[in-house]
């Protein structure tokens, strides 16, 4: 999941509201009324929602979210190819993570037990151990500064904080109910600057994130990531779940670090 916060070149995110009839047919055929605005307003009601689903997120001690992801890449000939992918996520907040990706390029294991990082490559049986920083954010951008490792679903641990960034949100606009896995939302549309995007909250108590779609508008290609989360707000676990126990015959590697931008 690529960060909605502009400074960090994310992703970006299509506000795909439907509109594939005119706008003046629009409320006839049922069509949300925020469908019918400009992408220039910005809703106090969706930043208000933004802003109490990332408290909220904030406040929880520990999750595990299970997360079936989109990935377009974009060729040199301008064509778009998708990749699935599965992600499951243990997370005891701050300092404790196990992540698992699974797609058809790749499996990794990530551990996190606030005192190591490490990744390993189960395909190939190969895997490698770097000291962390104490919180899963510091963890995340370490990753990404020294190593070129995104941590999957990492926009978890920055909603709600100061690095969300929600002033640079352009437009804001809610978009109407909707339904997720069998999970009653509010589906929300943002604008930001080379970014389009949407997410859709869960109603009532709990508003988590159930779905997620981001669109590059920079690139004329406009390359989408969308990302459907499934949330247990009560996992079961112990202090082993977050340490790497090496596999017989498993081969320790060094991790190369991201070569510095000039």
């Amino acid at each position: 999941m690529k960060r909605i916060i502009p400074m960090l070149a994310m992703a970006t995110l299509l506000v795909a509201l439907a509109m594939h009839l005119p706008v003046q047919h629009a409320a006839a055929q049922g069509q949300p009324a925020a469908a019918q605005k400009g992408s220039g307003d910005v809703d106090p009601e969706a930043l208000e929602a933004l802003n109490k689903m990332g408290t909220y997120l904030r406040s929880l001690k520990s999750y595990q979210v299970d997360a079936v992801t989109t990935r377009d890449e974009v060729l040199d000939d301008g064509q778009r190819i998708q990749f699935d992918s599965h992600i499951n996520l243990l997370a005891k907040i701050p300092d404790h993570l196990r992540a698992e990706i699974n797609n058809a390029q790749t499996h990794r294991l990530f551990f996190f037990d606030g005192k190591n990082f490490t990744v390993y490559a189960q395909r190939v049986n190969f895997y490698a151990t770097v000291p962390a920083p104490p919180t899963i954010g510091e963890l995340a951008d370490r990753l990404d500064e020294k190593f070129g490792i995104e941590m999957p679903l990492e926009d978890l641990f920055f909603w709600g904080t100061s690095r969300s960034n929600v002033g640079e949100i352009k437009s804001a606009m809610n978009v109407g109910p909707s339904e997720v896995g069998g999970v009653t939302c509010e589906h929300y549309a943002f604008r930001q600057d080379g970014l389009d995007w949407q997410v859709w909250i869960q109603q009532g108590d709990f508003p988590l994130p159930r779905r997620l779609v981001l669109t590059t508008t920079t690139d004329e290609s406009r390359p989408q990531y969308s990302s459907e989360l499934t949330w247990n707000l009560a996992p079961s676990f112990n202090e082993a779940a977050f340490v790497f126990d090496p596999p017989k015959d498993a081969q320790k590697i060094t991790i190369a670090e991201a070569k510095a931008s000039k």
